[in-house]
């Protein structure tokens, strides 16, 4: 059931510093981070959010997946010991779990109250959705401990406030508040604190009456253009289009058909 790309001894069948919590009335599941008081995440714990992802994204019971955390912090990233002098692997492996939601074929929300540094703030970028309140910080401060930001991460930042921000968050570990960050598109939605839970259920019930099919598609299909370099988009233009551009025709003219 589980789909690994980097093999792992194992995965512990109890859950290490998070919780799920599936609503089938609401075609919901929540990835709920727990480990007060400012939930740190463990390597293990980055294995088996992997693969809570990827097991989530099988269940027929769940359209939608929301990532939230117990308490008044997300996350401030991981543990500090096991992320210094990394071997290469392992800076594979996290970087591939940090993606999770991402390639998560369902759309993902990430409720954001609080602090949210470091490897929290890059897993919110792996999501679909940020809701953000007053109360939330967003900060890469990887450069503190001598360290830098994945790479999957900041290309995500940078594509969303563009370079001379990018490096104004990344190079002075710039802590960036709720409200701005929904000013600068870092967020897509800002809302008063006590508020987050309503619009976060509000989003899910919007997402959930998009038809399922049609909706992975145009998820597929906006990450695939994400994922082009911008050169590539110049290149062959007065020859017609690319491939890369028949391929998204075609994937959203069978959405539009299907429609469901």
């Amino acid at each position: 059931m589980i789909k690994l790309v980097h093999q792992v001894q194992r995965i512990s069948p109890e859950l290490d510093g998070f919780r799920i919590d599936i609503n089938q009335n609401a075609l919901r599941a929540d990835i709920i981070l727990d480990r007060p008081p400012f939930n740190l995440v463990s390597g293990m714990q980055w294995e088996q959010l992997r693969a809570a992802f990827e097991v989530l994204d099988d269940d027929p019971r769940v359209r939608v997946i929301v990532v939230r955390a117990q308490g008044e912090h997300f996350s401030i990233g991981s543990e500090i010991d096991e992320t210094t002098d990394a071997s290469p692997e392992y800076l594979s492996r996290f970087a591939w779990n940090m993606e999770a939601p991402a390639r998560c074929s369902k759309p993902v929300i990430a409720a954001n109250r609080g602090y949210c540094f470091g490897a929290g703030f890059e897993l919110s970028l792996a999501c679909d959705f940020r809701i953000v309140t007053e109360t939330t910080i967003y900060a890469l401060s990887a450069q503190n401990a001598g360290q830098v930001p994945g790479v999957d991460a900041s290309a995500r930042l940078q594509k969303l406030v563009g370079a001379g921000r990018a490096k104004d968050i990344v190079m002075r570990s710039r802590h960036i508040r709720g409200a701005q960050a929904y000013e600068w598109g870092i967020a897509t939605e800002f809302v008063v604190d006590s508020d987050l839970e309503m619009l976060t259920d509000s989003l899910v019930h919007e997402l959930v009456a998009v038809p399922p099919n049609a909706q992975r598609k145009a998820k597929k299909l906006l990450n695939a253009i994400e994922d082009i370099p911008l050169p590539a988009l110049m290149d062959n233009l007065d020859s017609g289009p690319p491939l890369y551009l028949n391929d998204a025709t075609d994937t959203r003219r069978a959405a539009l058909v299907e429609g469901k």
